[in-house]
């Protein structure tokens, strides 16, 4: 695949203080990348100097092949940016509005009517084609900032939190809209605080924390690099099967490193004040994370086919298994364990 955004080295001081430390990243064409990182870690800064609005104070960044700083003209060309916060002219009508765009680009007064509908199609403003700006909603402004970044037909889309201040149905509307972007080839770099969505679309993520790039990669990847072990969810019917005896069995299975559980000495059913909690659960005798109290957590070495001997086992003596599942863990947990949370 063919890199289409290139940084080296790549950092913006203000005196003393350094936004943009030393970042170094590869996006390839096509990609959906997510910029994650706490307020002040510099995703901001980094999409300026990408965009050209700045300047760096060393480093390097490319886009479609073009310096940021020597060919500035070139990347304007190649790029559509979605800024955290954009004007817009509310006096005029939403045609007229990317008609004004489209025309800063140079493109043929000729193109322009039919560039301009097939823009509101996409991104369903069609009926709001004759509306003034400054009646639309604030999903709608939005949606329409991002029919302005594509008058030109950019190779790359740099949105800054493009669903900032969206409503839930709004935002899933931009998540779609996304989508149907990626679909079209577009290479997405975009900044998100709703570490959920940036899940959902995209194919890989950057972390960056105090101007450092902490971690880049896949979701996936950054999650079982988080993780020495498989952790497997074993729900068993309630009633059914003594859960204390279960628990021990499986510590004695190949590749069970861990059983998270109620503990095998647990209180008589009236204990009284000060008894211990059962290991790994809560007063009430429940398993860890689980209200019912009839599932066991696993910490699992080994691979696929381990995984289906054991369960096979589990079956073979009989124990009434309801569910039994690999928890996936999400990108909070990636985030939170990544990065420290402390002031610069």
């Amino acid at each position: 695949m063919t890199a289409l955004i290139e940084l080296h080295g790549l950092t913006k001081r203000y005196g003393n203080l350094t936004a943009v430390d030393d970042l170094t990243l590869t996006i390839e064409e096509g990609a959906v990348f997510g910029f994650i990182g706490p307020n002040g870690a510099g995703k901001t800064t980094t999409m300026r100097i990408l965009t050209t609005l700045l300047r760096p104070t060393s480093g390097t960044a490319r886009i479609a092949g073009h310096s940021v700083t020597d060919d500035p003209r070139a990347v304007r060309r190649a790029i559509g940016y979605m800024p955290d916060f954009f004007g817009v002219y509310e006096d005029m009508k939403v045609w007229e509005y990317l008609d004004f765009f489209a025309a800063c680009y140079d493109i043929p007064a000729a193109r322009r009517a039919g560039m301009i509908d097939d823009l509101l199609a996409l991104v369903d403003l069609g009926p709001k084609r004759d509306a003034f700006v400054d009646t639309l909603s604030r999903g709608m402004k939005q949606r329409l900032c991002l029919a302005r970044t594509l008058t030109h037909d950019p190779r790359v889309l740099i949105l800054d939190e493009p669903a900032s201040g969206l409503d839930p149905r709004a935002r899933i509307e931009m998540r779609e809209l996304l989508r149907a972007l990626q679909d079209m080839g577009k290479t997405i770099f975009f900044s998100s605080h709703i570490l959920s969505e940036v899940a959902d679309i995209c194919t890989s993520i950057g972390i960056i924390e105090h101007g450092r790039l902490v971690a880049s990669g896949s979701v996936a990847a950054m999650l079982s690099g988080l993780r020495a072990h498989r952790t497997m969810a074993v729900r068993l019917l309630p009633g059914a099967t003594d859960l204390a005896e279960a628990a021990a069995w499986l510590r004695d299975q190949p590749g069970v490193v861990a059983v998270i559980g109620p503990r095998t000495d647990a209180p008589p059913e009236n204990g009284q004040p000060g008894d211990a909690p059962p290991a790994g659960g809560h007063a009430d005798g429940h398993a860890d994370g689980h209200a019912d109290g009839h599932t066991l957590r696993l910490e699992f070495s080994g691979d696929d086919a381990a995984l289906s001997a054991l369960l096979a086992g589990m079956i073979g003596r009989g124990l009434p298994v309801v569910a039994f599942s690999e928890e996936q863990g999400d990108l909070e947990d990636v985030f939170m364990h990544l990065t420290r949370g402390t002031a610069s």
